[in-house]
């Protein structure tokens, strides 16, 4: 029993939380109900279609009268995805067929507007109020065609008549109801109040539209020729229209590719407009480097076209040395060990030293053959003719290889010079020599002989 009770007073507060959350939400039982005050609801009747873009989304719940004569239509809209109704909300009731019958067709408005204010006493209690002023109720044509009766429109005047004596100090809300009555009316009112504030704006912009105009009336045959050939173009491209709409259809992917291109590319202006201004400032400088191109340009353009016909011409030349470069490639190929081994050669003598030592023999070996005295220049080489001078291979009796520190081979004075040149340069070779005749020369030949012969003595 203690559990059943339990349960029962479960369901019973959730019944009481749905209850107080349709009626805050909705208006009460039934859905979200609205009160719409209209000047006229005639031939509206309880359980009528409501309706929202032409979706019915409700019911007329009940129509009454307010102490200020208004027609009070309470709606229930049973679609939830059409609540709230907000602050810009408005109503308007319309004949749905050409039996009288009448729909409720209504805008709940913006959500960025307040909400409509809830009825908390009185009168539609729990509603929200739609205000007259948001409200219209339109004249039926049926109405506006009975106008051409003569009995009506004798009715008509003796109303117009009395209603002009009735209304005579309330004008205003007569235009009110007439506004209402036709929302063409207000929006029109609307309009013209614009265009009145606007008065001044206008004016000016048929003065400078007349300066615009003017022009453009003188060149009204090109402006007619810019239609035609605009005429052509639209031609055209209604006949490309499947490749334009394939092309559309790429379009978001080839953007969404282009993207990071452009974010490379708004990164680079930023980097290169240090470089722009620098530009700028030495854009007369290369305004006049390039002027200068000019001439050099033309001259170029000359020597190309020489150098061109050069080309063709030498074109069989060249191909006919193809078998002369087959041959230079082939020995080029075959003497690279050569080369290669020269070239290890060259580098070792160059980083021992050897072709500095070659360049001193040579330097030194010339001053060494040739001496210079009071006489001037002389040489120290003579040559030596007589029996022991040829090629012999045995021995020859009185032929000696050795030299000796007497001249033997002639008495004449000739023989005598030779044989002093021989001492001297044996004296040299060896570092005998003492005093004065040790000069710089044979310092510096016997030097490089002991370097060449290897000899530290």
């Amino acid at each position: 029993m203690r559990r059943v009770a339990a349960l029962l007073a479960t369901v019973a507060v959730a019944a009481v939380v749905v209850v107080l959350v349709v009626s805050s939400v909705g208006g009460g039982a039934g859905g979200y109900r609205v009160e719409a005050l209209f000047d006229n609801a005639g031939f509206a009747v309880p359980g009528e279609q409501v309706r929202i873009a032409g979706a019915p989304v409700g019911t007329i719940w009940a129509l009454s009268v307010t102490k200020q004569n208004l027609a009070a239509v309470t709606i229930t809209i049973s679609n939830r995805d059409f609540v709230p109704f907000y602050a810009n909300a408005t109503c308007t009731i319309r004949p749905q067929s050409l039996i009288a019958e009448r729909y409720v067709d209504c805008s709940p408005g913006n959500s960025g507007q307040k909400r409509l204010r809830r009825i908390t006493s009185g009168s539609g209690k729990g509603s929200y109020l739609l205000p007259v002023s948001q409200t219209s109720s339109p004249i039926d044509p049926d109405i506006v065609q009975d106008v051409s009766q003569d009995s009506v429109r004798e009715s008509l005047s003796v109303i117009l008549n009395e209603l002009g004596t009735g209304l005579a100090a309330r004008g205003s809300d007569l235009n009110k109801v007439i506004l209402r009555a036709d929302p063409g009316l207000a929006q029109t009112e609307r309009v013209f109040n614009v265009l009145a504030s606007q008065n001044k704006v206008l004016a000016k912009l048929a003065t400078d539209s007349n300066t615009v105009l003017a022009p453009l009336a003188k060149t009204r045959n090109s402006l007619a020729d810019f239609v035609v050939q605009a005429n052509k173009t639209a031609g055209a491209s209604a006949a490309q229209r499947t490749q334009l709409a394939a092309s559309i259809r790429l379009l978001p992917s080839f953007l969404k590719q282009l993207k990071p291109l452009m974010a490379d590319l708004g990164q680079l202006a930023s980097q290169g407009t240090p470089i722009v201004k620098d530009a700028g400032s030495s854009a007369a400088s290369l305004d006049a480097e390039f002027k200068t191109l000019v001439p050099f340009a033309s001259r170029a353009k000359t020597a190309i076209t020489n150098l061109g016909s050069a080309a063709q011409q030498s074109e069989s030349s060249l191909v006919n040395s193809e078998g002369l470069a087959k041959q230079l490639e082939s020995v080029g190929n075959a003497t690279a060990p050569t080369v290669e081994s020269l070239q290890k050669l060259l580098t070792s003598l160059d980083s021992t030293g050897g072709i500095a030592q070659l360049m001193q023999l040579l330097f030194y070996g010339t001053g060494a053959t040739n001496g210079y005295n009071a006489d001037g220049h002389y040489i120290r080489l003579s040559p030596v003719v007589g029996s022991c001078t040829a090629y012999a291979r045995t021995p020859v009796a009185g032929c000696s290889a050795n030299f000796s520190g007497a001249s033997t081979s002639s008495a004449s004075s000739a023989g005598s010079a030779s044989a002093k040149i021989a001492k001297e340069a044996v004296d040299a070779v060896t570092g005998r020599q003492t005093g004065a005749s040790k000069t710089a020369e044979t310092k510096r030949l016997s030097g490089l002989l002991r370097y060449l012969t290897g000899s530290q003595s």
